[in-house]
């Protein structure tokens, strides 16, 4: 366990005991090798092996080690952008159709997680007017299409003097991410998955041994495909955890800034908080997972709002997720490199995405036909470029 100046470095996701992965063996090629093992490749590994595909997971280092055991633990419906950004963006089916899939993606983590996930709602906050006015229109393209959202126009203290008013999301929930993703592998093992920790594998070794590769590594995509650095690029989160408030006053997700602050509490009390990366926009888009003295400054006067006061500061860290152009996902082949696949770039939002997304590529590899995947098709960017 990690720590610095009597801080722990580690998250505090990744602190719970892990449970031993089911033993696989069996003889033979690989059908499919997924890279990483975060939600999405879990994900991945799941959707095939129960459908008898004899698949190999390769995680460089422990299940969740990457993004999905280092953010805020915030179990979302929807996509990056604001619901009535994609109806224009995407079109009204398009975004419908996306939409509804992420509803689905987290009745089906609620029931995979277990005790992983708390079903309490999210809170989206308005700072100003103005994020006031989005609010407004993203809860009114979700009531005409008939999705759950409910203004909230009076806060509790200290939301009340902080925030305009707030949207609130009933089927969101707070999720511990690490044993969820563990649990989602033992899932995988269970249905005959081999999984293997600490076993990296380049792209062009594991297309050497199987007979497909999906790289499911968000932030660290272009790492692993360079040709995909300018459609994905690494952006990095900053997390800090305080000591036990004495209140219980946010127990649900709650985010603000568009997206730009974020903080729940954990039925302990202590408070897990991060964002206030556009203090320093342009270093924050770094794939260098460290904390950085502004940003962890600008995290800790947000605390102090929240709290009333500056409490003990336990624990931080720093994740690495992909962040795309449009805020969309990458899910397909990838060009010029047949047999390899991607799936990442949630640009933020990968707990129930990267479920979706690892489901959908298992699906279209398996024959399926997926019509949700062709907003999500590599091959927009490789045509717009």
């Amino acid at each position: 366990m990690s720590h610095d100046g009597g801080v722990f470095t580690t998250p505090v996701w990744l602190e719970e005991r892990a449970t031993p992965l089911p033993r696989v063996t069996w003889s033979g090629r690989p059908e499919v090798i997924v890279i990483g093992g975060g939600v999405t490749g879990c994900a991945c590994a799941l959707a095939l092996a129960e459908r008898g595909v004899r698949v190999r997971l390769h995680e460089a280092r422990e299940l969740a080690g990457g993004a999905s055991g280092r953010n805020g633990g915030f179990a979302l419906c929807g996509l990056a952008m604001p619901y009535d950004t994609a109806r224009r963006q995407l079109g009204a089916e398009v975004a419908r159709a996306l939409m509804s899939l992420t509803e689905a993606g987290l009745r089906r983590l609620a029931e995979l997680a277990g005790d992983a996930f708390r079903p309490v709602g999210s809170l989206r906050l308005a700072a100003d007017e103005a994020e006031l006015a989005t609010l407004l229109g993203a809860h009114t393209a979700l009531a005409a299409d008939g999705f759950e959202a409910e203004l909230v126009g009076e806060l509790d203290p200290p939301l009340d003097r902080l925030y305009a008013g707030a949207l609130f999301h009933p089927r969101d929930g707070a999720l511990a991410p690490a044993r969820w993703v563990r649990r989602l592998a033992g899932r995988a093992g269970e249905a005959g998955a081999d999984i293997r920790e600490r076993s990296p594998i380049p792209v062009r070794d594991a297309a050497a041994q199987a007979d497909a590769v999906v790289v499911c590594a968000d932030g660290g995509t272009a790492a692993l495909l360079p040709e995909l650095a300018s459609f994905v690029r690494p952006t990095r989160g900053q997390m800090l955890v305080t000591e036990p408030l004495p209140d219980l006053r946010y127990a649900r997700p709650h985010y603000a800034r568009a997206g730009y602050d974020y903080w729940q509490q954990l039925p302990d009390g202590r408070l897990v908080a991060g964002g206030c990366r556009d203090v320093a926009l342009d270093e924050e888009y770094s794939a260098a997972e460290q904390t950085t003295a502004p940003v962890q400054a600008a995290v800790e006067a947000l605390v102090g709002r929240l709290a009333g006061r500056r409490p003990r500061v336990t624990h931080r860290w720093a994740g690495i997720w992909g962040e795309t152009p449009d805020l969309l996902p990458l899910v397909g082949p990838v060009e010029r490199r047949d047999t390899v696949y991607v799936a990442g770039g949630y640009s933020g939002h990968g707990n129930v995405l990267g479920l979706v997304c690892g489901e959908l590529v298992a699906r279209s590899l398996l024959g399926d036909r997926v019509p949700e995947l062709a907003a999500l098709d590599p091959a927009r960017f490789y045509s717009s470029s």
